[in-house]
């Protein structure tokens, strides 16, 4: 299963323009088409094994309710622009499941309830889990799982080199450079030019401390010259301008990577092959000691707002089961994601030591929107431009975010 973090988002204004039009629709749920006892979602659910678990999870949910639940599932970067049409016909589904990054431009419509308002629990969840589905301090959105970022290495040839997986940018950059030879480079990630790049490097400048509302702050041009500094000694490929999190994936698994940064969406593929042996480490820190801080990527699930409070009330009960503590963990066990309560999230790592570092790294993850809002896309884009910019050895790592930053401020 891909992350959903890593799926483009339709063009801002074109979504700006289409909110306010919602808006004024108030982005009206249901009306009274679906059946009294029907719960409907619309979620990005179009591969058929993730579409069949999540209708195991919903029936479960549902039948000790005397409820039924029917998914409407298009594909990820469709989800918005279908919640947009279906409210200005007034049929939006009585459950909303968007990409986490989305959450701010549905809720500043003011056309989501928020969850405690539909008498969902949302007590005990890792602080990060809230941020994701939180627009200016309310909670409207909750997510079940969610991924991170981890370093994802290849154990036969750390050891070979004699090297531990890196703790910190230097170790980083010594052992990626002693590993780097033949066709195989030291590290491998993705630096492309949208969201993909974007969300990898993010670990790497907010654990610097770079700071989104801006760019210029003079803590974030460490992590661009860390970057350029493994491209320009031959310690990653130059191709990584180019590369998404597959394309890192794939060259890992055929060797021609030591180690990657990558996500648990990449487990079943890792999984399934034999060529290499493969384990999960927090991703390296400027100094030792300190915490990582990647992005948290997932889907919210939120109840769009309904003049049939009792379909309000019905798919906040369908989120209370779903996010139940024993659904959570066996729902994250079966799409490699972490659960949300911290008390699955505990066990899920227990359960699965393997993929512990994920888990870790999920309570220490900020949400992309958590300060900029809906402002995100805009900001996302510039630091992409800077890290093309950058890596292809156009500007410096100062000039890159200074330009970065007129971007983000202006729009253009």
């Amino acid at each position: 299963m891909h992350s959903r973090a890593e799926r483009r988002l339709p063009p801002v204004t074109a979504v700006s323009l289409a909110l306010a039009t919602a808006a004024s629709l108030s982005l009206t749920g249901c009306a009274a088409t679906p059946a009294a006892d029907t719960v409907t979602v619309l979620n990005s659910a179009t591969d058929t094994a993730e579409h069949s678990a999540n209708q195991k999870f919903f029936d479960r949910c549902a039948r000790p309710l005397g409820l039924k639940v029917e998914q409407i599932s298009v594909p990820a970067d469709q989800v918005a622009s279908k919640a947009l049409r279906m409210a200005s016909s007034k049929s939006l589904t009585d459950i909303l499941e968007l990409d986490g990054s989305e959450l701010p431009q549905f809720a500043g419509t003011e056309g989501l309830r928020p969850l405690k308002d539909v008498g969902v629990d949302t007590s005990g969840f890792s602080g990060s889990a809230t941020s994701l589905g939180s627009h200016d301090g309310t909670q409207y959105g909750i997510a079940r799982s969610v991924n991170s970022l981890a370093l994802i290495y290849n154990t036969r040839l750390l050891k070979k080199a004699g090297v531990e997986p890196p703790t910190t940018w230097a170790e980083l950059k010594t052992a990626a450079k002693k590993m780097t030879h033949g066709s195989t480079y030291g590290m491998a990630f993705s630096a492309s030019p949208n969201a993909d790049g974007v969300y990898q490097f993010l670990p790497f400048f907010w654990s610097g401390g770079g700071d989104e509302a801006k760019l210029d702050n003079g803590k974030g041009e460490a992590a661009l010259q860390l970057w350029k500094d493994l491209v320009s000694d031959g310690s990653a490929s130059k191709s990584v301008v180019s590369w998404n999190q597959q394309d890192v994936n794939d060259q890992f698994v055929a060797g021609r990577a030591a180690m990657m940064i990558n996500g648990p969406w990449q487990v079943p593929v890792l999984s399934a092959q034999k060529k290499v042996d493969w384990a999960v480490a927090r991703i390296p820190v400027p100094e030792a000691g300190q915490d990582a801080i990647p992005p948290i990527g997932g889907t919210v699930m939120a109840v769009p707002k309904n003049e049939d409070r009792s379909r309000e009330k019905n798919a906040g009960k369908i989120l209370n089961c779903l996010n139940s503590q024993k659904n959570q963990l066996q729902w994250g066990e079966s799409v490699n994601n972490v659960p949300t309560r911290a008390a699955a999230a505990r066990a899920y790592a227990e359960q699965n030591p393997k993929l512990a570092a994920f888990a870790d790294l999920v309570t220490t993850a900020r949400s992309r929107t958590a300060e900029v809002g809906t402002r995100w896309p805009v900001v996302g884009d510039a630091l992409a431009g800077a890290l093309q910019s950058v890596l292809t050895g156009r500007t410096s790592p100062e000039q890159a975010l200074h330009r970065a930053q007129q971007q983000a401020s202006t729009g253009k």
